[in-house]
């Protein structure tokens, strides 16, 4: 029997990979992003079981048809595929680098970078993850990267498990992205996530997260109602039963405001508000440092040759753990860290 004056415990998944072991890791240099055309539009189920339902959506002139393969449709925690590639592609164009539509990853790097187990189960979620990515198809006429497609296409176009262990688990995995995944990238048409993102137990959470971020970003707050929020989350309950699953959701949330960067509430008119939790700070829960010296660009580049600095200013402001006493040492000393770190690698 539980102890009334035990503090209940968190929502969150547990930080199986703490951030302090990250920095030097190239893994990790990889800060979480995602395309919009997905955080905004419900393309993937909320269900944990196979979900083989044809899914139609249609909201301000946009229209997407969703077809399960036989496994079921892509769910929001398979969506870690992507945003680990999305994340690792990212990183690459934003230093220069050429980058592709395969991508190649130790499959042990991405379940650590996911906040996953890296027991035989979660090698056997990563394929079937890959499965139902590959097999959803969608019709659309999303427009990325000044591109209107009207066609059908999977998520990802295939997936290939390049080498195995003797026991079977994956190590190296080859993922060709769609068209549509990588003209968003090519456009950069994507966004930062808080890394507990990874920690969100639920799907709706981490779905009401992904449109909070996409929709209130650095803003105070955001308003919408509840029958378009549950549209936009693609949820197939009844509009009571969707009030139920979300109330329990602001619940946790007051207690424990485990939703990263948004606290979340909802109305006696069923107008459910995001408020920015750190309106001085940015997203992801990094500190907002004030503009620096135009001339420290000219010193970070010869810090660290060959990579964009002002890339480097958004993955330091990104990662900033507090305000900086002098913003232009802070900002030079991350990217002489940066450049180390790239050259032991």
């Amino acid at each position: 029997m539980s102890d009334p004056a035990q503090p209940a415990p968190s929502p969150l998944l547990p930080d199986r990979y703490p951030q302090g072991d990250f920095f030097v890791c190239d893994i990790f240099d990889a800060v979480p992003k995602a395309d919009m055309a997905s955080m905004e539009h419900p393309i993937f189920s909320l269900s944990t079981k196979p979900d083989t339902r044809i899914r139609e959506y249609e909201h301000n002139g946009i229209k997407i048809v969703i077809k399960p393969s036989v496994d079921g449709l892509a769910t929001v925690h398979d969506r870690d595929v992507l945003i680990y590639c999305i994340s690792q592609l990212m990183t690459a164009l934003n230093e220069g680098k050429d980058v592709s539509q395969v991508v190649r990853f130790r499959a042990h790097d991405m379940l650590i970078a996911t906040n996953r187990n890296t027991a035989g189960t979660g090698y056997s979620q990563l394929k079937a993850a890959l499965e139902r990515l590959a097999g959803t198809r969608i019709s659309t006429n999303i427009v990325t990267g000044g591109q209107e497609i009207f066609r059908t296409f999977g998520l990802i176009e295939s997936a290939e498990i390049v080498r195995e262990t003797r026991d079977g688990r994956m190590q190296e995995v080859e993922v060709k992205l769609s068209d549509w995944v990588f003209n968003a990238i090519r456009s950069k048409e994507v966004l930062t996530l808080h890394r507990d993102y990874f920690r969100l137990r639920k799907p709706l959470e981490r779905r009401i997260y992904e449109l909070a971020r996409k929709h209130c970003g650095a803003q105070r707050e955001w308003r919408v109602g509840l029958d378009i929020l549950q549209k936009k989350c693609g949820s197939g309950s009844t509009i009571r039963e969707f009030r139920r699953l979300l109330t329990t959701v602001i619940k946790e949330d007051q207690t424990h405001q485990h939703i990263p960067d948004y606290a979340v509430s909802i109305d006696d008119e069923d107008v459910v508000i995001f408020t920015n939790r750190q309106p001085g700070r940015g997203i992801g829960g990094q500190t907002i440092a004030p503009p620096l010296d135009p001339e420290v660009y000219e010193i970070a580049r010869a810090l660290a040759p060959g990579i964009d600095v002002h890339f480097l200013e958004r993955e330091w402001r990104d990662w900033l753990p507090e305000p900086p006493h002098s913003p232009e040492a802070a900002f030079l000393g991350f990217c002489r860290k940066w450049s180390q770190n790239r050259k032991v690698s």
